[in-house]
């Protein structure tokens, strides 16, 4: 579904990402896992257009996507939420969800939306009328993933979406990510929490100062590097 070749990426001509190459399939959950600086999320923005690719080429479906516009990004089936729990919290519950859905003019198309996003999410049809500041950090990153799942996306770039949470609100979010990717959403994840990352995932690459230094299924974390960085050498 999606293949990264080559690619040389980063910001105001500093250079992150140097020569990363990989790809994903459909259906897949693929984690991203590596040290603070690594470049996890400017994998993901460069995806998704929002850093400098200086070199290298982002292919999705076959269509070569390097340097698209945004918002075209989200027409090819393409959805990103950042890192840090980015909801509109002056907004209720549906206006934030409306909002995801900004280049659909059809307003039965947008309710057809909200309706399969609020079935997905039941309690955000609950609340629908509160305001996001309303919510508690899990319920927040729960609406920022539904927000971005208006679009009806492919594939779903998370950047650290367990980041700050509680271990319950955590456990709720890996358990919603298994969920929508059961129902065919290819999913992009980028986690600190690697080893729940890797539980998940149909394969793991894991960034080292730009570059992939790892990459395997479940079994990498056996592997004696990742368990020293991660999880003190146990």
């Amino acid at each position: 579904m999606l293949s990264i070749q080559n690619l040389h990426a980063g910001y105001n001509g500093m250079q992150v990402l140097q020569g990363i190459s990989l790809q994903v399939g459909a259906g897949e959950i693929t984690a991203i896992i590596g040290p603070n600086g690594a470049g996890k999320s400017t994998l993901l923005k460069s995806i998704f257009n929002q850093c400098e690719i200086y070199s290298g080429k982002i292919t999705f479906k076959d269509k070569d996507i390097t340097r698209f516009p945004t918002h075209e990004l989200i027409l090819e089936g393409i959805s990103y939420v950042p890192q840090g729990r980015l909801v509109f919290s002056n907004l209720t519950v549906r206006e934030n969800l409306e909002l995801g859905a900004f280049t659909i003019r059809e307003k039965e198309v947008v309710n057809a939306a909200l309706k399969e996003v609020f079935q997905k999410f039941p309690f955000l049809k609950e609340r629908e009328n509160d305001f996001a500041f309303a919510l508690s950090g899990g319920q927040q990153q729960m609406l920022a993933i539904a927000r971005a799942l208006m679009q009806n996306p492919q594939l779903l770039l998370l950047d650290e979406p367990s980041l700050g949470l509680s271990p319950k609100a955590m456990k709720e979010i890996f358990e919603k990510i298994i969920q929508l990717n059961k129902e065919g959403i290819a999913i992009i994840i980028v986690e600190q929490n690697a080893k729940q990352a890797v539980k998940i995932a149909s394969k793991t690459f894991v960034l080292e100062d730009g570059k992939i230094a790892l990459q395997g299924g479940r079994e990498i974390l056996k592997n004696r590097k990742i368990k020293s960085v991660y999880f003190g050498g146990r």
